[in-house]
């Protein structure tokens, strides 16, 4: 396994710019960083940092980030898609990063999954060739993101069979996943290949791995020995310094040692 430190969270205490974020990060022994919006941030002094560290990007979010629920959203999302694109293939980041936004009042759920299927296929379009997937997140309506459409990980699967295309997949956070209640196993299934990236944090709080009672080193084995190989991303709130609970923060085979 390869780990990812999301840097909005991580190591906001060693410095206050994302800069300087990443060298922390590389210094700390982690694999890659991520981050979320990239139109807030300085994208040169970003390139800059990685290129000096060696640390790849691992994920980022598609922007602007707006309802893909609602058809009067998809002109502006897929030119956002575009420019996302290309500072993705600048900063080399592989997988973009969306949501689906809320269950809009008033529409079906049929209504709003036929949306997703078309827009995520004219998505595809844009992605093509370009080698940056798209990752579509399922996050948790009990704790986080009351209100949100695709909060049931079966059927962001069953959306990206629809699609069914290769540029398209699934960014799948173990924490959201946990706290609606879902096993890993039972929700992914044989549909592993279709992860693009991993989340973790846990449950309750979102704090470090080991801080809860979720069973995250057996879903992550498990993840693991069915193909996943892609980065898993450190996106939890700190307790303190976030150079203490790293070593511990996440269990690695015997083997592998860290970074």
């Amino acid at each position: 396994m390869k780990y990812s430190a999301c840097i909005e969270w991580l190591f906001t205490d060693a410095a206050p710019d994302f800069p300087g974020r990443i060298r922390a990060a590389h210094a700390a022994g982690l694999d890659a960083v991520e981050f979320w919006h990239w139109r807030n941030k300085d994208i040169d002094s970003i390139a800059t940092a990685l290129r000096e560290t060696g640390l790849p990007l691992a994920a980022m979010v598609a922007e602007p980030m707006i309802a893909l629920t609602d058809p009067a959203n998809h002109e502006d999302f897929l030119a956002g898609l575009a420019e996302s694109v290309a500072v993705a293939q600048r900063l080399g980041c592989p997988v973009l990063i969306a949501q689906t936004g809320d269950d809009l009042p008033g529409r079906s759920r049929a209504e709003q999954r036929a949306a997703l299927v078309a827009v995520l296929g004219r998505a595809a379009d844009v992605l093509e060739g370009s080698g940056v997937r798209l990752g579509i997140e399922p996050l948790n309506t009990l704790v986080d993101h009351p209100g949100y459409y695709l909060w049931d990980t079966a059927e962001g699967l069953d959306i990206l069979g629809e699609v069914n295309r290769p540029e398209i997949g699934m960014t799948y956070d173990i924490y959201h996943s946990g706290v609606m209640g879902e096993q890993t196993q039972a929700v992914i299934g044989d549909s592993a290949a279709r992860i693009v990236h991993l989340h973790v944090a846990d449950h309750p709080g979102r704090g470090a791995p080991g801080s809860g009672t979720l069973d995250l080193d057996a879903r992550l084995s498990w993840l693991h020995a069915r193909g996943y190989a892609g980065f898993v991303g450190l996106e939890y709130r700190p307790a303190g310094a976030t150079v203490a609970p790293l070593p511990r923060a996440v269990a690695r085979p015997a083997s592998e040692g860290r970074a």
